[in-house]
């Protein structure tokens, strides 16, 4: 394990609007507020076509082989993130919804592109006095939290 300690900032609460891309538009906004860091929540809707990774194609084969899936539908989500700077000083946003529609949920990484179904909501915690970042790791090459 390995840990690094810090403190909450500000809080912000957001309104994702009908077609954003939900990591462009938090990873902007990050941008534009200065946000080095922090952790988020997600609750609304996802619209058809979002994309999510959904798992490597093998359990511990190398090269990483992403498996996407694309929803056919609206989805109702909830999911969890954190934003953390890389080693280029961009925020990055790694976040995991889960997507039900009916009976079925399905959960993946949005990386790929999720549109929001008409609204998000988004509550933001920063995070400040710290040096993590998002640094490219060997052999999976992901930028990958080093706290």
């Amino acid at each position: 394990m390995r840990f690094s300690e810090a403190r909450q900032g500000r809080v912000f609460i957001l309104r994702l609007e009908d077609g954003d891309i939900v990591h462009q538009e938090i990873e902007r906004f990050a941008k534009e507020q200065a946000i080095a860091a922090a952790a988020l929540i997600i609750v609304g809707g996802a619209d058809r076509g979002s994309r999510l990774v959904v798992g490597p194609e093998t359990d511990r084969g190398l090269p990483l082989r992403p498996m996407q899936t694309i929803l056919e539908h609206a989805h109702e989500i909830t999911g969890t993130g954190t934003l953390f700077r890389d080693e280029d000083g961009q925020p990055l946003l790694h976040m995991h919804l889960a997507c039900g529609r009916g009976e079925k949920t399905v959960t993946g990484c949005i990386r790929s592109g999720v549109a929001v179904w008409h609204v998000m909501e988004v509550i933001l915690f920063e995070i400040c006095d710290t040096t993590a970042k998002r640094a490219d790791e060997a052999p999976l090459d992901l930028k990958l939290l080093q706290p």
